[in-house]
């Protein structure tokens, strides 16, 4: 499948099937996805756990209730619980000499490469280590690699929903063992769909123009009705919602899990 039509064929899935248990090798390939993923500085500082509700303890299981948008998090067979780890950045020096090495950083030879991380940038980010931790572009390169796992999960033929912790999150990064020192970023439920992919269709969103400029603020960013077109054919743009049976699908739903009102969201 092509990446555009991936795109578009990729929503937030929310009802999944509990029954039905994902596999790790899958889990697998969406931390391998994740692990690829461009950060600065190749310092990785994105970390999750996988927690799996046939092998892990009842009482980690309870503590989820109670979190944003629980049902979710009750019928889903595996949550991601993705967090920022910002002591890796102390590792920077290391992870630049690398890229040095590798020739992904800079011109020159080898040796002239790593001369020029050591006299100029080791001393340079030593002096914003105290900035790079705080939250920032980390959290940027971070969504990156929970982005690549989310389209890896989609070719693998799951459905994931990713959502805020709410005020329970870090006491449940705490009970995982976590280092207190680490950032919640989000938890991410995964399953097999039991909604159909198209999840009702599009989901509104603002006009083109509102979001992208070109070369000034205020100078819409030129919008090609030809390209539309041709992404429209390619599936990353699908019909808007609500599809016609979306309604139906949602009373099903409820009451195969039997999620009870007022859980909309």
């Amino acid at each position: 499948m092509e990446l555009r039509e991936a795109i578009g064929r990729r929503r937030s899935i929310r009802f999944v099937k509990p029954y039905k248990p994902v596999e790790k090798e899958k889990i697998q390939v969406m931390f391998e996805a994740a692990r690829i993923a461009s950060h600065w500085g190749n310092v990785q500082t994105l970390r999750a756990i996988a927690v799996f509700k046939d092998s892990t303890e009842k009482d980690l299981v309870d503590s989820l209730d109670g979190m944003i948008v629980g049902w979710q998090v009750k019928i889903a067979p595996v949550i991601i619980f993705w967090y920022l780890d910002p002591d890796a950045v102390d590792g920077q020096t290391e992870s630049l000499l690398k890229l040095a090495d590798a020739g992904a950083l800079g011109v020159g030879t080898r040796q002239e490469r790593t001369a020029a991380v050591n006299d100029i940038l080791v001393p340079l980010f030593a002096d914003l280590l105290p900035i790079l931790k705080q939250p920032g572009i980390s959290e940027v390169d971070c969504g990156q690699g929970i982005a690549q796992a989310t389209l890896a999960a989609f070719e693998l033929g799951l459905g994931t929903c990713c959502l805020g912790a709410g005020p329970k999150g870090p006491a449940v990064l705490e009970q995982l063992g976590v280092p207190s020192h680490c950032r919640l970023l989000l938890i991410q439920t995964v399953g097999y769909p039991l909604e159909h992919w198209e999840a009702g269709g599009q989901r509104p969103r603002l006009p083109f123009g509102d979001l992208f400029h070109i070369n000034n603020f205020g100078e819409p960013f030129p919008r090609s009705e030809a390209v539309v077109e041709e992404l429209t054919r390619d599936g990353m743009f699908t019909a808007p919602a609500p599809l016609p049976d979306r309604d139906d699908e949602l009373a099903f739903m409820q009451k195969a899990l039997n999620i009870k009102p007022p859980g909309v969201l």
